[in-house]
């Protein structure tokens, strides 16, 4: 009796020491279970266009390293609904590292030429969050990631909107916890206050976005709080009232990187930010890595394959760059039980010509329905759902859904639904 009472209160104290605080929403801000404000120092995670999160060891290996840069958490483009993450959650999880996955797949995510939204779709986005729910350290899902790039693509906000209405639905239909479901926006500088503001509106929260991001990359080399518009970010998100964050960020035009961003983000924007995403952990094509799992390879030559796996080292100078921005912000935040949200949801933008085609709080489409595009002028070029660059400036296999942008004549948009069949 004796020996088994001790074997019960070492098992507890294994799982306390193992326990990691789960996620929330107050307002527009994030909160741990202890009632501490959680600002995001994330990496992106996508080892190749296959799940990330099975391979145990691997996961080990990355988060002993991400642990030592500082990083909190991790958000993951592509997952399989199928497979086993135990390990590799466990494995972030022991090191205090939370996950952010995006539920859609290269056959399910919503197209921004002719967006449609059904069963199919949302069963798969269902599958996705069954599975991650499940796990203490998922910190939130995205229902889509870049899908509007251009005015023209703007009818696809409705159906961004109606994926959230539904994943929530479900989500709170099963009992789970209320695991944060958001919006991964492109920074379009013309779009992006409508989308920001379109995504938050209206007077019923089950159909709005839980929180918003932004994949932005203008910060580039010596430049400033100004000079980078992160200023404008900051004015324009002052009173919103979900979370806002930067869900990718890490320009990489002026080398080496020196993430001086960071000490905005985490500094003078953290009343209103929460946080920011690196883009990325591996080093790709792009050169967007942080580290490498092998010597240095030609990827332009003939043959060039990117090791994928083994131990991670660090890309010089920009982990270190970045582990010195990140060691040197500790914003302190707000205590949940102190904060007292006073902001209310933004008015939903009315349409402008050429710019924003969704007319005010539209009725969302109901599961099933397919919108028509109609143009009034030629020359209205659709980019498809294959293309590789993006509207941030990045292109490689962890954000290989994303849609490219272009510049496109349009003078006049007519949204209509039909039914999916």
């Amino acid at each position: 009796m004796y020996f088994t009472q001790l074997a019960l209160i070492a098992g507890l104290a294994i799982n306390a020491a193992n326990a990691i605080s789960q996620i929330s929403i107050k307002g527009s801000k994030f909160f741990t279970d202890d009632g501490n404000q959680f600002f995001v120092k994330g990496v992106a995670y996508q080892l190749s266009e296959m799940d990330p999160l099975s391979d145990t060891e691997q996961c080990k290996r990355d988060a002993s390293l991400m642990q030592k840069l500082g990083a909190n958490a991790i958000r993951v483009f592509h997952v399989d609904a199928g497979g086993d993450h135990q390990g590799c959650m466990d494995a972030f999880k022991d090191v205090g590292i939370y996950i952010f996955v995006d539920l859609d797949t290269f056959t399910t995510y919503i197209l921004q030429d002719e967006p449609f939204w059904n069963q199919t779709q949302l069963s798969s986005y269902e599958k996705v969050l069954d599975e991650f729910q499940k796990y203490d350290n998922t910190a939130g899902v995205f229902v889509g990631n870049e899908i509007m790039t251009r005015p023209n693509g703007t009818q696809a906000a409705p159906y961004i909107k109606a994926a959230a209405r539904d994943i929530k639905a479900y989500r709170d239909s099963k009992n789970y916890r209320k695991i944060p479901v958001g919006y991964s926006a492109a920074d379009i500088a013309d779009l992006r206050p409508m989308v920001q503001n379109y995504l938050a509106c209206g007077t019923n929260a089950s159909e709005s976005l839980d929180f918003f991001s932004l994949n932005v990359y203008e910060w580039c080399g010596q430049s400033s709080y100004v000079t980078s518009g992160y200023s404008d970010l900051e004015k324009n998100a002052t009173d919103y009232n979900i979370p806002i964050f930067f869900s990718e960020t890490g320009c990489i035009t002026a080398r080496p990187r020196t993430f001086e961003d960071q000490r905005q983000i985490f500094g003078v924007m953290a009343d209103v930010w929460s946080g920011a995403i690196v883009y990325e952990w591996i080093q790709e094509a792009n050169n967007y890595g942080l580290v490498s799992y092998g010597p240095s390879v030609d990827v332009t030559s003939a043959g060039a394959v990117i090791t994928r796996s083994g131990t991670p080292t660090p890309v010089s100078p920009d982990y270190s760059n970045l582990l010195t921005q990140w060691s040197s912000v500790k914003p302190l935040g707000v205590k949940q039980s102190a904060y007292k949200p006073s902001n209310s949801a933004p008015a939903c933008p009315t349409s402008m010509r050429g710019i924003w085609e969704v007319d005010g709080n539209v009725k969302l489409p109901s599961l099933g329905q397919h919108a028509i595009l109609a143009t009034s002028t030629a020359g209205a070029s659709p980019t498809g759902s294959a293309a590789s660059a993006t509207a941030t400036k990045k292109s490689g296999s962890s954000g290989g859904k994303e849609i490219a942008v272009m510049s496109v004549g349009l003078s006049g948009v007519l949204l209509g639904f039909i039914w999916w069949l």
